[in-house]
């Protein structure tokens, strides 16, 4: 298990930007494949990044591509996800995730949420129009 807690959200102009932080816990962080995923009010958890353990591979909604860019600092046992150009329909409770890959599953990162077993408590971020 690890513990997961998220930082960095914030009230923020439409085009502007906001940098996500997730700390974890644990001295295998470097094994978890991390997500983020955001829910909007009355809305499903959707996914918008993932990151591999192994490789750098890197993931992202069609929604967020070439706007938010995911990285992680496995020194630091921490993931990132830099929101660039953002519009009113990224407002939403961010949450960061992780699961462990083991195997040749390392390469990779899971895309839905039931695919994750550890979670953060979420952070808010709200876009003004």
């Amino acid at each position: 298990q690890v513990q997961l807690v998220e930082s960095g959200g914030g009230l923020v102009q439409a085009g502007g930007s906001l940098r996500l932080s997730c700390a974890a816990s644990g001295r295998t962080f470097s094994r978890y494949a991390m997500g983020w995923f955001r829910q909007a009010p009355g809305s499903e958890r959707d996914f918008v990044a993932a990151i591999s353990w192994i490789g750098g591979n890197t993931y992202y909604a069609d929604s967020v591509k070439g706007r938010f860019s995911i990285s992680r600092d496995n020194a630091k046992n921490t993931v990132y996800l830099q929101m660039n150009s953002l519009k009113p329909e990224d407002t939403a409770v961010y949450y960061c995730a992780a699961v462990l890959r083991p195997g040749d599953r390392r390469y990779s990162a899971p895309i839905r949420a039931n695919e994750y077993d550890n979670w953060g408590q979420g952070t808010q971020v709200t876009v003004s129009s």
